[in-house]
């Protein structure tokens, strides 16, 4: 008789992870181009680091507030004004240890096991497996090019009764974005029907086609989740933050006291530099979008024709029904054939992820090209 095993991590892998490392086992002996991961290939800005490096030389880097610290809470507090003109007091800002300690933090104070929170598909796979750890039902909302592959009022009437909605504008893994009179028709029928939601908003300043726009300019009863890894190119710092609803915040409190004492005190600090460095973040977001013009151009000449909507992130997600019915196989060969890594599809859709891969070009553009030579020459 062997020891028992929690059911709770008897989950689904997040399998870009598992292709990073089989792409970096790969790396030791061949060169891999890398267009599996959404991880900036710049560094925190130049001010971040240099914040960090004198704060290790002069402060003992003790616990902070649960919280967050107050000088970085009133700082994105702050940002909220001055990005969205959207007023929100420090009080509901909740600084998280990355955006995933923000989603653990949210599903648990929002939810109780046997919850049904439903989240569109294609989507990140992080809310399936973590809602499905604390015993929370994901409820999958099927999407198609037909809706831009977000949810809509006409598809959440269809599943039934829900305690939760996640969205997520701009979405992994297709970038697409729920432009404002969508966002607030699903915010509205939300409130009329009791259901908590969940904002996705951490690509938020990665955007090429219309600003994007925080639930919090319509709702004060929704969860939003942001973080600095991905506009603000700070991914290794695990820092993210939550803004909550007034009703919620001693229950996350109590949480994130418990769960995580306080999130990276030396992160915190640096961050709060990080609003002052946009010009440097806005030359990032330049060369995402150079390179998503170069593969919104190569790629249908290498015969990847149906792309969705890229209005926003670092992602395009191709359909490449016309080449294959396993994304995970076609992937494998053009790693070890190609020497391009990217992710399958079914990482972010178990139904109809088969038929698509993910591309991230949010590396240099010289790896966006040398993909493109590489994929050009590749039998598949």
């Amino acid at each position: 008789m062997s020891l028992k095993i929690a059911r709770r991590g008897m989950i689904d892998p997040f399998i870009v992870m598992d292709v990073m490392r089989e792409a970096n086992q790969l790396s030791e002996n061949t060169d891999i181009v890398h267009l599996e991961v959404g991880q900036p290939s710049t560094p925190a800005p130049a001010d971040v680091v240099e914040a960090a490096k004198k704060l290790l030389d002069k402060d003992r880097l003790g616990y902070t507030d649960s919280l967050g610290l107050p000088q970085l809470r009133k700082r994105i507090a702050k940002h909220y004004g001055d990005f969205y003109g959207v007023s929100v007091p420090l009080e509901r800002m909740v600084i998280t240890t990355g955006s995933s300690g923000g989603f653990l933090l949210a599903f648990a104070s929002a939810f109780d096991p046997g919850d049904r929170v439903a989240l569109a598909i294609p989507g990140y796979p992080a809310y399936r497996n973590i809602l499905t750890a604390l015993g929370i039902e994901p409820v999958i909302i099927e999407t198609t090019a037909k809706e831009r592959f977000q949810p809509t009022v006409e598809l959440l009437e269809s599943v039934g009764n829900i305690d939760g909605l996640i969205i997520a504008s701009p979405s992994n893994p297709t970038g697409s974005m729920i432009d404002s009179e969508r966002l607030k028709g699903l915010v509205d029928w939300c409130d009329e029907n009791y259901v908590r939601m969940i904002s996705d908003e951490i690509y938020h300043g990665i955007s090429f086609v219309a600003p994007p726009v925080t639930v919090a300019k319509f709702s004060t009863s929704a969860i939003i989740i942001n973080s600095f890894s991905k506009y603000f190119s700070m991914t290794g710092w695990r820092l993210g933050w939550m803004v909550t609803p007034p009703e919620l915040i001693r229950s996350i409190e109590c949480l994130a006291q418990n769960l995580f004492i306080s999130p990276p005190t030396l992160s915190q600090h640096a961050a709060i530099t990080s609003f002052d460095c946009i010009n440097e973040l806005e030359r990032n977001v330049k060369s995402y979008r150079i390179n998503r013009e170069i593969l919104l151009e190569e790629l249908p000449k290498l015969g990847f024709t149906k792309i969705a909507p890229v209005d926003g992130a670092f992602y395009i997600y191709v359909d490449v029904s016309n080449f294959t019915s396993d994304s995970t196989s076609f992937c494998q060969r053009m790693l070890k054939e190609a020497n391009v890594a990217a992710t399958p599809g079914i990482d972010f859709d178990p139904l109809n992820g088969k038929y698509f891969i993910r591309f991230s070009f949010a590396g240099t553009e010289s790896d966006i090209r040398e993909a493109c030579k590489r994929l050009s020459i590749w039998s598949y």
